[in-house]
């Protein structure tokens, strides 16, 4: 069995919650959703868990989070930084946030051997994709990528709309394209997304969208550096600019350099959209321990 590493993307996280202390707690015993994310890795057999932080929240990471999962499974880091760039490049003056999620995935790579999944460290994406995942990384040579979708129905928020990420197919299952859509949400009985424009897209529920659940070999790596510079090279200039995991698979696809064939689970997403969301997150979490899915406490959790 190949060893597997799951890559959770936590930079943002001192700035969005404002402290590692207030991490939402969400299950019965003060979980967050990063802790049943770690846990349904382990459980599809990842051996190897690296959080990309901050180097400003190390010291605090480590001993509030990283210390949880010990016991669990071989814990790295990685540190996103607005300095980490290709050689040739630099910081533009008046730049201060770091270059998006794409970057935050080539900060890992000196972590990384192997297989590895990539996801946010603030989402809950259920048992269903983690093992789905951990078998196509199992199969995967160096040019085949995955990506693990949710039904659109699934991931929708019941107190204001969303952006998503719709997939388009090809024959095979493999990735086609990702065509965002923004603000997507429930009218009158039927899902639409509103555009700038004032159009109207009305959706089944039944599309694929991506949640940032992404499967890669460590040859990713070799493409990504050059991906990373031509990005720099066009809109390296730019102070609010990101480079996004999507447009490089994007990119990789449109250029044949590789495929990602897309997964799909029947779980339900959650995440904390809208601050109303955290009741519904709670009793998702109380519903699934009821059912058996996941043991009442997961981890002993710092208080």
């Amino acid at each position: 069995m190949k060893e597997k590493t799951l890559v959770l993307l936590a930079a943002g996280m001192g700035s969005r919650y404002g402290g590692l202390k207030q991490l939402d707690a969400l299950g019965p015993h003060g979980e967050t959703l990063m802790d049943y994310s770690v846990y349904d890795a382990v459980r599809a057999g990842f051996r190897k868990i690296v959080f990309v932080i901050r180097r400003d929240i190390e010291e605090e990471f480590k001993r509030v989070i990283g210390a949880r999962y010990e016991s669990a499974a071989e814990i790295a880091y990685a540190f996103q930084s607005l300095e980490d760039l290709p050689a040739g490049f630099q910081v533009p003056e008046g730049r201060t946030k770091p270059w998006g999620t794409g970057q935050a995935v080539y900060a890992a790579r000196h972590q990384v051997r192997g297989p590895f999944a990539v996801i946010n460290a603030d989402d809950f994406y259920g048992a269903d994709g983690f093992r789905k995942l951990s078998a196509a990384l199992e199969d995967g040579s160096p040019d085949e990528f995955c990506m693990c979708g949710f039904l659109l129905r699934n991931t929708l928020s019941e107190n204001g709309s969303v952006s998503r990420g719709v997939c388009e197919l090809n024959a095979d299952s493999t990735l086609k394209t990702i065509r965002e859509h923004t603000c997507i949400e429930r009218k009158e009985g039927r899902i639409v997304s509103t555009g700038a424009d004032g159009s109207v897209t009305v959706f089944t529920g039944s599309e694929i969208v991506s949640m940032n659940m992404w499967g890669f070999q460590d040859s990713l790596f070799g493409f990504l550096e050059p991906l990373f510079s031509e990005f720099l090279r066009e809109h390296g200039s730019e102070v609010k600019s990101e480079f996004y995991i999507p447009f490089a698979a994007d990119a990789l696809i449109r250029r044949g350099q590789a495929s990602v064939k897309v997964l799909t689970s029947g779980d339900s997403w959650f995440g904390v959209t809208y601050r109303e969301d955290k009741e519904t997150v709670r009793r998702g979490l109380e519903a699934l321990i009821r059912s058996g899915a996941y043991p009442e406490q997961l981890f002993q959790v710092k208080q």
